[in-house]
C-alpha cells in the first residue's frame, strides 16, 4: 500500500446542480491526456461515492502532491450560471464526504485534510477545506 500523507478535497468545476459522474470526469480527463480519471473518490450530488482510481495507484489530481495522497472530488463547484466559485454542496454530498473523510481518517490517521486551493491559485473546492476538517480523527 502507498503511504498516504494528504487527504486532497476538489470540486469538479461544474455548475451547481449539475449531475455528472465519475465516468463523465474520466472522460474529461482522458481528453486531456490523462490515462484515467485522477480522483480516487467522486461524490455525487445525491451523496453517493463513486471509485474513481483504485487507492493503490497514485491518483492525478494535484501537481506536487500525488505520490502521498488520495483526492477526492465533489460535483459541483460554480454558480447555475457557471460565472462564479461557489459552495454547492448539496446536504447529502456534505454527509458522504464527512463519512469518506472519517474512514480515510481510520485508515491513514497521519493524513492530513487540505483543499486544492492549499496547494494551487485556484478556488478549488469552493471552500476552506482544511478549516472545515481541522478536527477531524
Amino acid at each position: 500500500m502507498r503511504k498516504i500523507n494528504e487527504i486532497i478535497i476538489h470540486c469538479s468545476a461544474t455548475r451547481e446542480g449539475k449531475p455528472f459522474t465519475a465516468a463523465d470526469i474520466d472522460r474529461w480527463h482522458r481528453q486531456q491526456g490523462f490515462r484515467a480519471v485522477g480522483y480516487h473518490y467522486v461524490v455525487l450530488l445525491d451523496g453517493r461515492i463513486e471509485i474513481g482510481r483504485p487507492i493503490s495507484q497514485v491518483g492525478a489530481h494535484c501537481r506536487g502532491h500525488n505520490t502521498a495522497s488520495i483526492g477526492i472530488c465533489y460535483i459541483g463547484g460554480l454558480t447555475a450560471d457557471g460565472r462564479f466559485p461557489k459552495d454547492t454542496r448539496t446536504s447529502e454530498q456534505r454527509r458522504s464526504l464527512l463519512l469518506l473523510l472519517y474512514t480515510l481518517r481510520q485508515m491513514f490517521p497521519n493524513a492530513t485534510i487540505h483543499g486544492h486551493r492549499d496547494f494551487a491559485a485556484k478556488e478549488c473546492p469552493c471552500f476552506d477545506a482544511t478549516k472545515e476538517y481541522e478536527g477531524l480523527k
